[in-house]
């Protein structure tokens, strides 16, 4: 798998954490999901950020296009793994997907005794739709049930008497406070979903609230086993971190997850370091730098010019666009080659101790010191993960340095013409705070919050736009077709697929 597939899902994993109630790990559940319907939402008092999200005629068009995708998809899955060909099959599920967004609906996968899953799915329908359905699902679903209960249709696919259906014609007389509420048991999924079992997921539950004009996100992430995480004191990079910036990024305690890592083997240094800091700075697009704490710095930079440089020989794995170069001094490692940026590597002395510095432009930091409140926040001896940034401000950075990255590594960039980017271009200028923390809150659990008035950080919504244009959706296939051999003399045109949103006032 490429590398930059495996970050998107480990970020979006991350950040997507479990829900604030959430109730401990159930041994046969598959997925459990609850979505209020987008009629349901669009009446709430606070539906000022999900109406700007979602129901523009951009968000529209979006939505119909990922649909229509899903049609041919679903179609094409249900035959594959229930043996049954049914005519026209995109075009009965294309409905059905529509009533998806806008009705109230729970989903309950559990797997059955015999070792095969059984789903249940209740809609909360008109009689003329839930007859559409009946007639529209049921040739996919021969040995289906389907029952009528004070408005919702519910739809029990299991091999033996439809129990799970009846469970979930109780939980709608009662539904749940929220937006939405997602309980996902990851290493069960992988039996049916092979992908899936390449990060070993922990099971995520999370809700989604809107008690203001921001979304809340509430939610845990449940370990089968006790972690063993090592929490030491924050070394944040003061000299070279410093205001302004528009986003910033510090994780620890991963250097044991990341040593497990069967593809992160050839990235590995030792030790391994356990904590990260990102950050992006205003105004100039490719100034966004990350440090790593490190014993010796010098050494760190020797080991990672050794297993950097088979990335950049001819005929190295994936090969880039053009030949790049990496060379090494004392202190630096420089990746030369490459238009519109200045990758480097550095070996730094700190306040706080050695770290590498990486960035794509050289870094003009400023003079202000950190914010008080951002010391406090990293002063709680449980978090693992803190995300601040300005979304609005931080988008232009994404779009460049991804796009760029995209084109370098022969991946399809985001259009700016199409549907999906389109929507990003509309939607991204109007978010301002976006404020992520995870925390360690038991010997197998982390807590998860976030609050944005979009749900997403500027590289979630990159990554969702380009998943959602992806070759192979719901696959993530960038690819472009073989160009042939490397470009001796390269003419690359600037990064600019999707221009950058104007920031927010």
């Amino acid at each position: 798998m490429h590398p930059m597939k495996k970050l998107l899902v480990i970020i979006l994993s991350l950040t997507l954490g479990g829900a604030a109630n959430a109730a401990l790990p159930q041994p046969d559940l598959l997925a459990q999901i609850h979505f209020a319907g987008a009629q349901k939402i669009s009446a709430d008092a606070n539906a000022a950020a999900f109406t700007n999200e979602f129901c523009s005629a951009e968000a529209l068009a979006l939505r119909a296009q990922t649909a229509g995708k899903l049609s041919v998809w679903l179609a094409g899955w249900l035959q594959k793994n229930t043996g049954v060909n049914v005519a026209d099959g995109p075009a009965k599920l294309r409905p059905l997907l529509d009533d998806l967004q806008q009705a109230e609906w729970f989903l309950e996968a559990r797997m059955a005794a015999n070792g095969k899953p059984e789903v249940a799915l209740a809609v909360h329908l008109a009689d003329g739709q839930a007859q559409l359905w009946r007639a529209n699902l049921q040739p996919f679903l021969p040995g289906a049930t389907f029952k009528n209960a004070g408005g919702w249709l519910v739809i029990d696919d299991g091999p033996a008497a439809p129990q799970l259906g009846d469970r979930l014609a109780q939980k709608i007389s009662v539904p749940p406070v929220g937006w939405l509420a997602v309980d996902l048991n990851w290493s069960r999924l992988a039996q049916w979903w092979p992908q899936v079992k390449t990060f070993d997921l922990p099971e995520t539950q999370f809700t989604v609230t809107a008690a203001d004009a921001n979304l809340h996100f509430d939610g845990k992430l449940l370990f089968p086993e006790n972690l063993s995480l090592a929490l030491e004191p924050w070394r944040v990079p003061t000299n070279s971190l410093r205001q302004p910036f528009v986003s910033l990024t510090a994780v620890r305690g991963f250097a044991s997850w990341w040593q497990q890592r069967p593809w992160a083997q050839a990235y590995q240094i030792s030790p391994v370091p356990n904590q990260l800091f990102v950050w992006g700075l205003p105004q100039v697009p490719y100034q966004t730098f990350a440090a790593l704490p490190v014993p010796s710095a010098s050494n760190a930079l020797q080991q990672a010019y050794a297993r950097l440089k088979p990335q950049f020989e001819p005929g190295a794995t994936n090969p880039f666009l053009m030949p790049l170069t990496l060379t090494l001094t004392n202190r630096e490692a420089d990746l030369q080659g490459a238009p519109f940026v200045a990758p480097f590597l550095e070996a730094k002395t700190e306040r706080a101790g050695q770290f590498l510095l990486a960035g794509a432009f050289p870094n003009t930091p400023g003079f202000a010191p950190l914010p008080a409140e951002l010391l406090n926040r990293l002063a709680d001896k449980n978090l693992v993960f803190y995300h601040w940034e300005i979304t609005a401000e931080r988008m232009p950075q994404v779009l460049h340095l991804a796009q760029l990255s995209l084109m370098l590594t022969s991946r399809k960039q985001l259009d700016a013409e199409s549907a999906a980017g389109k929507w990003v271009n509309l939607i991204t200028p109007k978010f301002g705070n976006t404020v992520t923390e995870i925390k360690q809150t038991g010997p197998a659990e982390m807590s998860f919050t976030r609050q944005a008035p979009g749900g997403l950080t500027a590289f979630e919504f990159f990554a969702l736009a380009s998943w959602l244009e992806a070759n192979n959706f719901p696959g993530f296939d960038l690819k472009q077709p073989t160009r042939g051999p490397r470009m001796k003399h390269p003419q690359p045109k600037p990064p600019g697929a999707l221009p950058a949103p104007a920031p927010a006032h």
